[in-house]
């Protein structure tokens, strides 16, 4: 694939990012994508390695080699077509996927991988550019209707499958509008919004219906309260089949004194407001980190996202603290390749500014007159339990800390589903509060209801996302029509 030879003559060329001290004076995307001729290049690193571990490191199966090799030869439309056959939505993955098709990659044994997501990145934007993505209508309607409840990606992804075999797809949202995760979760600095509107006017066009600001479930619900409501039973007798794609939303708590001062907060309180406020809204109590010092308890992305955050609303500065040991720099490839490796990540915005540190637990929160001053911490380590096997966290004596804090957001990830949703359509639960239902055919245990995407499988990659509402649709179409010709 690509050059025979490109591997050993070629290096890595990654993408170019705005400086830091001008990108955090604003929230639109600032990393530049390979020029045709550059992409042609990283293309022309993929090896003819025989077995192509990067297909299966994707979680959508790209066929990487293919396109690699079309982008090599500036054949750009064709690989556009190849990487639309896996993946609906490359302009979302393109720029927020952790790419572990790179981790994958042959390359990786002793050098730098294939710049996958750079190509996939160029790929879809060229697409977009040239007008080459285009709306993909049925051929003939199969009389069938499907709601799909929650806009993220899985339900994005499951609703254009669905629509594009000729059935009449509704999409439902409980926000003002449609995207889920990626509208409200993820900042314009990171994904403008724009991607999500083109795809929306896309998927309309291939016949999709979206409902925002609608909740589906009790109309008894505090969540309910200023939306339009159907109930699971109206849905069952207006539609032929469900898909449940509502995310995990439940943010795992802090369960300390001092969790009630005003400026602890949930990070995704902090965000939502602020994407609001980018698309335009009018909001009324929006949080600020504008001179402040903000903790950040949660090492993820969605740390990663406050830290981006704080700095352009212009703290005066940004810790970020993880209860887990420091990863590795570089990991033991032979120990790991072709799996996702445990390492020391470094994001655009920890590059924005922030003091990061490791193995630290969270003893406490204090305040004057309610409003939070200062967080207690405390070093940890993790020793093995030789009983079990299993790693245990031990605080260090005389390890005990102070960080100055006016606002702290805790990103520690998500726990589970919104439980009221799957317990009004009385769908059954796994023990982590997950919808309870199999990769072979996504049914619950309900008839006709089926569930994918984070509300299944629990918190999880926008990528895995869209897989499960691939697979989903494939399930759903071969239960309405008895056969599919959808791909997995």
């Amino acid at each position: 694939m690509g050059k025979v030879t490109g591997f050993l003559e070629l290096k890595r060329l990654s993408e170019a990012y705005e400086a830091p001290e001008s990108r955090v004076k604003h929230w639109r995307e600032f990393v530049v994508r390979l020029t045709d001729a550059e992409a042609g290049k990283q293309g022309a690193r993929c090896m003819d390695c025989g077995i192509p571990f990067c297909n299966t490191g994707c979680p959508v199966n790209n066929i990487i080699p293919d396109w690699n090799d079309l982008v090599f030869r500036q054949q750009w439309r064709e690989a556009l077509s190849v990487l639309h056959s896996t993946n609906n939505f490359p302009e979302f993955t393109g720029r927020i996927c952790p790419a572990p098709c790179e981790a994958a990659c042959t390359l990786t044994i002793n050098n730098d991988p294939v710049g996958i997501k750079s190509i996939e990145h160029a790929i879809i934007d060229k697409g977009w550019e040239e007008g080459w993505v285009v709306p993909q209508p049925p051929t003939k309607s199969t009389g069938k209707k499907v709601a799909v409840v929650g806009s993220g990606p899985a339900g994005m992804a499951a609703a254009q499958q669905l629509a594009r075999v000729g059935h009449d797809v509704t999409v439902f949202e409980k926000q003002d509008r449609i995207g889920g995760l990626l509208r409200y979760g993820i900042p314009d600095f990171k994904l403008e919004k724009r991607l999500i509107d083109q795809r929306i006017a896309q998927m309309q066009a291939e016949g999709v219906t979206f409902c925002p600001s609608t909740f589906i479930g009790s109309p008894d619900d505090t969540m309910a309260a200023g939306l339009t409501v159907m109930t699971p039973a109206q849905l069952n007798e207006a539609f032929d089949a469900v898909v449940l794609s509502g995310g995990c939303e439940n943010p795992r708590d802090l369960p300390v004194e001092g969790r009630e001062l005003d400026g602890v907060m949930f990070a995704m309180d902090f965000l939502r407001p602020q994407n609001k406020v980018v698309a335009g809204d009018d909001v009324s109590g929006q949080v600020l980190a504008r001179g402040k010092h903000v903790v950040v308890i949660g090492g993820g992305d969605t740390g990663s996202d406050c830290v981006g955050t704080s700095n352009r609303h212009g703290a005066v500065s940004v810790t970020q603290i993880e209860l887990m040991p420091k990863p590795p720099e570089h990991e033991n490839v032979a120990m790991t390749w072709p799996y996702w490796p445990a390492k020391l990540r470094t994001s655009s915005s920890h590059d924005e500014g922030v003091d990061r540190d490791w193995a630290i637990t969270t003893k406490s929160i204090k305040g004057e007159k309610g409003k939070v001053t200062k967080i207690i911490g405390a070093k940890v380590e993790w020793l093995r339990d030789e009983a079990t096997g299993q790693m245990r966290m031990q605080e260090v004596a005389g390890s005990e800390f102070e960080i100055k804090a006016d606002l702290v957001l805790l990103a520690m990830g998500f726990v589970s589903p919104i439980n009221q949703m799957l317990q009004s359509f009385g769908v059954e639960m796994d023990p982590r509060g997950n919808a309870r239902a199999n990769t072979d055919d996504y049914q619950t245990n309900v008839p006709k209801v089926f569930a994918a995407g984070d509300v299944r499988r629990g918190q999880s990659l926008v990528v895995w996302a869209i897989r499960e509402g691939r697979q989903c649709a494939r399930a759903v179409d071969e239960f309405l029509m008895g056969v599919t010709e959808l791909p997995r």
